[in-house]
């Protein structure tokens, strides 16, 4: 009878150690922000516009973003978010991106992976369609304000190649 409490005593510190150790690993936070989960895998937190409303994050990676609105954010070049992002997360690296879009000239071009070197440079890359495009990574670093209208465009744009004219400004 008297190995039980020992028993019971050994089970109990052990657990407690083991949840311990488990909660400093997560920072002690179990729901951390999309924006203190992107530099764990290597990314910049301001890849993301400031009104993320929610998120999901799979075991294998795949997630989804979910924000306020669409929103536009001007970088190097103007990009669009629509309210659903998703793709797959992986250290150094996001692919099977939707829901976001760079302009280039007037037109609209899907942003379909981004990528940063491993170990960190000065560079970020994004793939929209055949090319690869190299950014200084230095404005992604911060998380930016999105605004409803593209500034400085405001009109219809030919998004996507040459599928449809869109009108994104309000009237």
């Amino acid at each position: 009878m008297g190995l039980i409490p020992k028993r019971f005593h050994l089970f109990f510190l052990l657990s407690s150690l083991i949840l311990f150790i488990l909660s400093s690993v997560n920072g002690g936070d179990p729901n951390p922000t999309v924006y203190e989960i992107l530099p764990k895998y290597g990314l910049p937190s301001g890849l993301l516009p400031d009104s993320v409303k929610s998120y999901t994050l799979s075991d294998d990676g795949t997630f989804e973003v979910l924000l306020e609105k669409p929103c536009y954010i001007h970088f190097d070049y103007l990009v669009y978010y629509e309210k659903k992002i998703n793709g797959k997360l992986s250290i150094g690296s996001i692919t099977d991106l939707k829901g976001i879009q760079v302009q280039r000239l007037f037109f609209w071009f899907d942003v379909d992976e981004i990528k940063v070197d491993l170990p960190p440079s000065d560079s970020i890359y994004f793939t929209v369609g055949i090319i690869n495009k190299k950014l200084d990574v230095d404005q992604f670093q911060t998380v930016h304000s999105c605004s409803d209208k593209a500034l400085g465009f405001c009109g219809g744009s030919l998004r996507s190649g040459f599928e449809v004219w869109l009108f994104r400004c309000a009237a």
